[in-house]
């Protein structure tokens, strides 16, 4: 009896620390706290909690010891927070924790200590962020962890060694980045992992040093990477078995490109440019091959591979495309005197390797400076240095200079680094980036120049760094984005120019900026959007325009992104919003930002050409007391309506009834009429009296049968009317 005592008088203590708007389940040890307006994490949660669910609220920072009183939690979920930085320590004292879900947040940076104390963390997602770059030691203290989800961010390199300390990790999923830098010992310390997800990057060879150590490794997955030649023995990895190199740009593949794979048993190249394959030598093992999609060329060219296939008793699918008398016959169904020569083009030569980078250099390292030679790191930060020193090793990839007063830099003023990759120029009071200022760095990708005072720029200072992909110019003086400044730039995929004072965004100002895919002017005065400013980016993806001044949706502006799926116009004060204000970038929205603007009307077709691609949209915070018809946005997974005074009368009718049939939470709430103020526009009455209310509700719009559905009911159905059932069913 003590110990029951015991046990109700802790329940007791447990509930009554429950915070709001939270819900806690004592008896699972489970917490929710979902789709809220929590701005920090609760203080008052459970001590016992083991699952702690926190999707859907706005924290933008994890600060150092977040989760010190809930030292149980073993599953922690912080999808949807708006988080943007993870601080040093954010989740120590969470020995426990096992599962920790941070997807669709807008993380950018993993910091070395940013998920230190995980000592038994088993699965990681952080899908759907904005990581640009991990620091080597950002995994360290995650020895047991088995699956890393770094799906859909914005990585464009990996440095080596950047997964030390993943001893156990078995499942790395890489897809959906820009990846086309791999360190050669990028792998490196994976010593047991079974499959690597590398499709839909930007690797336009085969990374075969980096995958080469990957010994223990079983399926590969390359496929929508632009990668056109496989070369001799490219693939040395002795345990793969799947390898999927499909929707890629493959032209040919080398007769022994798998020779030094012998376990290989699947081979994936659906969707390619193969006219033909040789003979493939050295995969015994082999027992499947899939060339479906390829435009293949069935001539007398073809018959080595086609006995190849009878004699090692391999299973090819593919269909001929040529000659006319063959096309659309498979490759098993061909008889050797069929595949006849006529006048026929020669096969594609293969697109020429790329150079092997030269051996590491041995010099010296500055004095006051920290040079790695095991991470290929260099560090100065805050020495107080007047000038860039000139003397780092020539294996340098990675260099941090951040909070030195250098207030220039030079031409030529980082030479001998052509292996270095990432340059971080932070807080160093810099106001002038001279012509050749980077030359000679023909491997950099990361450049960062925030919270510096550079006005301008010139297209000379980025001479001789053609591979730069990420250029970070937030918190600087611009008053305008510096025209032209990036035709030298061919590889650029994201510019940061956010937090400037650029007040308007004109014709020309992103020349040569065609391969353009992120751009962020989040927090500037931007008024106006020229038609034409973003016609040389017809790659974008995302457009980040929040917080500036536009009084309209720059509609003109938007045709011509046919690629564009995220646009954010959070807080700017566009009061109305006309007819079809999103049909340019209908085919291809998919994240929509419209909260915090003091929108006041919305147009009954402003969402004219929008759909089931829709998957999240923004309202909340804003002052329309109605929104138009989204009936077909069959495919949103977050909608968020809070903070909206909704007039909850019968011309609400369609939005109540279509709230009902979502299976998702929408937060929102009536601010009239008087009665129905506060209430949820689910729980609302007010709908009791509308024309049609019954009729409507007995239908397929009726929120009680899809609970009914999900519940099978013992007793029979009674006969209440369906506006008695709801009225109950929301009590």
């Amino acid at each position: 009896w003590g110990l029951l005592l015991l046990t109700v008088a802790l329940e007791a203590t447990a509930a009554a620390r429950c915070p709001a708007p939270c819900v806690c389940d004592n008896l699972r040890a489970h917490v929710l706290c979902l789709n809220g307006s929590l701005m920090a994490i609760p203080d008052t949660i459970p001590e016992l909690t083991k699952k702690l669910d926190l999707r859907g609220n706005s924290f933008t920072v994890i600060p150092a010891g977040a989760f010190l009183a809930t030292p149980y939690l073993t599953h922690l979920d912080l999808q949807r927070c708006k988080v943007e930085r993870l601080e040093e320590g954010a989740f120590r004292g969470l020995g426990r924790l096992v599962y920790l879900n941070l997807a669709s947040n807008s993380i950018t940076l993993l910091y070395q200590e940013s998920l230190d104390g995980l000592s038994s963390l088993q699965q990681l997602i952080l899908q759907g962020n904005r990581i640009e770059e991990i620091q080597p030691g950002a995994f360290g203290h995650l020895g047991s962890l088995t699956v890393l989800d770094l799906r859909a961010n914005a990585l464009v390199y990996l440095p080596d060694m950047v997964f030390q300390g993943l001893q156990v990790l078995r499942w790395l999923r890489l897809s959906h980045n820009a990846l086309h830098v791999l360190g050669s010992e990028a792998f490196a310390a994976l010593p047991v992992l079974r499959r690597l997800s590398l499709d839909h990057n930007e690797l336009q060879a085969l990374p075969g040093e980096a995958l080469a150590r990957l010994n223990g490794a079983t399926r590969l997955d390359l496929g929508h990477n632009p990668i056109t030649y496989v070369a001799e023995e490219a693939l040395a990895m002795a345990s793969l078995r799947h390898l999927f190199l499909d929707h890629a740009s493959l032209q040919d593949v080398a007769p022994d490109a798998f020779a030094r794979s012998p376990q290989l048993r699947v081979l994936d190249l659906r969707e390619n440019q193969l006219q033909g394959l040789p003979p493939l030598a050295g995969a015994g093992g082999l027992a499947r091959v899939s060339l479906d999609g390829n435009p293949l060329l069935c001539s007398c060219l073809l018959r080595p591979f086609h006995k190849w296939l009878a004699r090692a008793r391999v299973q090819a699918e593919g269909a001929c495309a040529a000659p006319p008398a063959l096309r659309g016959r498979s490759l098993d169904s061909l008889k050797p005197p069929e595949m006849r020569c006529g006048r026929l083009r020669p096969p594609p030569s293969p697109t020429a390797l790329p150079e092997q980078p030269r051996a590491a250099g041995s010099r010296q390292c500055p004095q006051g400076c920290v040079c790695s030679p095991d991470f290929h790191h260099g560090s100065c930060e805050n020495r107080d240095l007047r000038e860039i020193p000139r003397d780092f090793p020539g294996d340098t990839r990675l260099l941090d200079l951040r909070q030195n007063p250098l207030s220039t830099v030079p031409p030529d003023a980082f030479p001998g680094l052509k292996e270095l990759v990432s340059l971080h120029l932070q807080s160093c009071s810099i106001r002038m980036l001279h012509p050749g200022a980077l030359q000679g760095l023909e491997s950099l990708v990361y450049l960062y120049l925030t919270d510096n005072h550079l006005s301008t720029l010139v297209a000379a200072a980025f001479e001789g760094a053609p591979h730069l992909a990420y250029l970070d110019l937030d918190h600087n003086a611009f008053s305008h984005v510096p025209a032209g400044a990036f035709r030298l730039l061919p590889n650029l995929i994201s510019l940061h120019l956010q937090h400037n004072a650029i007040g308007e965004l004109a014709e020309g100002d992103l020349a040569g900026a065609r391969g353009l895919r992120w751009l962020y002017l989040a927090g500037n005065v931007i008024r106006h959007i020229a038609p034409a400013a973003l016609a040389p980016t017809k790659m974008l993806e995302k457009l980040q325009l929040e917080g500036n001044h536009l009084s309209e949706v720059p509609t003109a502006a938007l045709w011509g992104l046919p690629a564009l799926s995220e646009l954010k116009l959070s807080r700017n004060p566009i009061k109305h919003m006309g007819h079809s204000v999103f049909l340019p970038v209908a085919s291809s929205l998919q994240h929509l930002y419209l909260d915090n603007m003091g929108l006041e009307r919305i147009s009954p077709h402003a969402f004219t050409g929008l759909g089931p691609k829709i998957r999240s949209l923004y309202l909340e915070s804003n002052k329309m007391s109605n929104i138009p018809d989204m009936s077909n946005f069959t495919g949103l997974e977050i909608l968020n309506l809070q903070d909206v005074p909704f007039h909850c009368d019968c011309q609400l009718l369609p939005l109540h009834r279509w709230i009902n049939k979502l299976n998702l939470r929408v937060g929102a709430t009536c601010g009239s009429p008087a009665e129905a103020r506060g209430l949820k526009v689910k729980l609302s009455t007010s709908f009791l009296t509308c024309p049609g209310w019954g009729r409507g509700e007995a239908g397929e719009t009726n929120p009680n049968k899809t609970k009914a559905a999900s519940k099978p009911s013992k007793k029979k159905r009674s006969g209440k009317s369906p506006a008695r059932g709801f009225s109950k069913s929301r009590a």
